[in-house]
């Protein structure tokens, strides 16, 4: 049984899959271990920039940024991602992700597929071509342990505005979704910015939508929050080819998680872009002082992430939560 919902913000996305999974899902044991799964599952979000959640146990806003920086980077490599994910260590093989996305968006077999998008949607606005491929025939030739769940985004301009479109063959609600939500409606804005065009609907379909019974504890614990406010939204990119920007705080990110001080880091002069790249040098302060936190908060251009700011600083003494 086939399962659509529109949704106003990615938590309302989990709450309602959560419940729609506990009462429609059926109990399966592949690869990963015991989960309950609800097949074809699609979703639309009407406003791609509500993309982070406000909850306390899913607002991971660091570690997203984090792996998005990873992707947008190029990098596969192991340890750029576990300095956010230390999951990610046990999916290693010499070093790097064999599924890491960086490589397969910006070099999979020489093909730039970021730019092709682009240099497509311009051209040709109404084109139906503009889709990037991640999964591939040779993830399924031998055993590796990682391989993209992702297999297509593809992206639709219309009416001036960017639609994006993404197909995954398996899905994890709760710890792999607000991750996907974060990081492929930022790919959608980065590409309709640097089209010239409005950002449009985001549209999400999963072969197997699924929760690990390992997780049930947490699952509880999300759902016990209850609803989480609607209204705020994450702020809109700057009109204008974002590559400068985005080249900037890719050179923050990498300064940061190599052991630089966020005291000695230029964050720009672009609010947009140097907020992100405060956000990192917020993270980048493990141990504390608390007092190098409130001033990178001081500095901030928005308050749509103090809240995220005050619970990283609130759990300095505990153990380290992305």
């Amino acid at each position: 049984m086939a399962h659509h919902f529109e949704v106003p913000t990615v938590d309302d996305l989990m709450r309602v899959a959560v419940d729609i999974l506990l009462s429609d899902g059926i109990h399966i044991n592949p690869t990963k271990g015991r989960c309950t799964e609800i097949a074809a599952a699609t979703f639309e979000l009407a406003n791609p920039r509500a993309r982070v959640s406000r909850s306390a146990s899913r607002g991971r806003l660091f570690s997203a940024l984090g792996e998005l920086c990873w992707y947008l980077s190029g990098s596969n490599r192991t340890q750029d991602i576990a300095y956010y994910v230390n999951y990610y260590r046990k999916l290693d093989e010499d070093g790097v992700i064999f599924g890491g996305y960086g490589p397969r968006l910006f070099s999979f077999d020489g093909v730039n597929q970021v730019e092709y998008v682009i240099r497509t949607l311009r051209n040709t606005p109404s084109s139906r071509k503009a889709v990037i491929q991640l999964f591939d025939h040779q993830d399924v030739t031998e055993d590796h342990a990682d391989v993209p769940c992702t297999c297509t985004l593809q992206y639709l301009l219309r009416n001036g505005c960017l639609s994006a479109i993404t197909y995954m063959r398996s899905n994890d609600v709760f710890r792999g979704l607000p991750h996907d939500i974060f990081c492929f409606t930022m790919l959608q804005e980065l590409i309709a910015r640097s089209v010239g065009v409005e950002l449009g609907p985001y549209h999400h379909m999963a072969g197997s939508l699924h929760m690990y019974d390992d997780d049930a504890r947490e699952l509880a614990a999300f759902v016990a929050e209850g609803w989480q406010a609607t209204t705020r939204v994450m702020p809109a990119m700057p009109s204008g080819d974002p590559q400068a920007g985005l080249a900037h705080l890719l050179g923050v990110e990498h300064d940061l998680r190599t052991g630089m001080s966020p005291d000695g880091i230029d964050f720009g002069s672009e609010p947009y872009w140097a907020d992100l790249g405060r956000l990192l040098g917020v993270y980048a302060v493990r141990k504390g002082p608390r007092e190098a936190i409130e001033r990178i908060r001081s500095e901030m251009g928005s308050d749509y992430y103090d809240c995220y700011i005050t619970d990283r600083a609130d759990n300095l003494d505990r153990p380290s939560r992305a």
